[in-house]
């Protein structure tokens, strides 16, 4: 697959940010580097102005930019889901630094839409939103002052996605598989949205989980599975496994 194709299933969102003006500027700082999917979680002001101003230039992704009411919508399509924090977070999730999720996106978007996801300017993503990812990338900034602007913080990621598009040699530092024509398909986002409803209906038909107070649990099952990066063909297998879970087939003795 060319570069320009791995460009083309890379999508940034952003989640219900605050300032239009982020907006803009992260659509400058995407269009710098090369990418143009742009997704708007209940963006507080949007269009905007300002947006456009900050922009400077960058109209077209602007334009084009999508938005939808939840973070599920804008991963529709979407195999692999990467959160950034600013924070430590003390999730089961898979934590790496930002080079180290830029090389496991460029491999997974040889084969399908990869999302980079980025929370609001205040508190940056909730433990729900990150639910929705596969990884948690931070980017190692001083500890002392990690203060990052969000389009600043999208700048590095499309920054070092561009490094990669840019090396002519195979690289040989990712833990994700490099060889692209073996990488098998990430179930969407959607698809696992589905598994998770049946998974948590079979727990709570079978009394695993307190239907008074399934949450918490059930939490910690979703990053389980989310730490497995199920291929579609996988979560096939468990839909059916959970089906018969819940009616069993009825085996005669000879």
């Amino acid at each position: 697959m060319s570069n320009q194709s791995i460009f083309d299933n890379i999508r940034i969102v952003l989640c219900q940010t605050s300032h239009p003006g982020n907006i803009g500027s992260t659509a400058r700082a995407m269009k710098t580097m090369g990418f143009k999917h742009l997704y708007l979680v209940q963006p507080a002001k949007y269009p905007n102005e300002q947006a456009t101003a900050m922009a400077a230039g960058a109209d077209d992704v602007l334009d084009n930019a999508i938005v939808t009411q939840t973070l599920s919508e804008a991963l529709v399509g979407c195999g692999f889901a990467i959160g950034l924090s600013a924070r430590k977070r003390y999730l089961s999730l898979e934590t790496v630094n930002a080079r180290e999720a830029a090389l496991q996106a460029n491999d997974y978007a040889a084969t399908q839409p990869v999302a980079i996801v980025f929370g609001t300017e205040m508190s940056g993503l909730t433990n729900a939103e990150l639910d929705c990812c596969q990884l948690l990338a931070m980017i190692p900034a001083n500890p002392e002052y990690s203060s990052l602007n969000l389009s600043m913080a999208v700048q590095l990621v499309c920054y070092e996605l561009r490094m990669l598009s840019l090396a002519s040699a195979p690289n040989l530092l990712s833990s994700a598989p490099t060889d692209k024509a073996s990488l098998n398909l990430l179930a969407t986002n959607e698809e696992l949205e589905r598994f998770y409803a049946h998974l948590e209906e079979t727990l709570l038909h079978i009394g695993y989980l307190n239907p008074k107070a399934p949450k918490k649990l059930f939490e910690r099952m979703r990053r389980l599975y989310s730490r497995a990066r199920l291929e579609k063909e996988e979560i096939n297998l468990l839909r059916g496994v959970l089906t018969l879970t819940q009616a069993p087939r009825k085996h005669s003795k000879y």
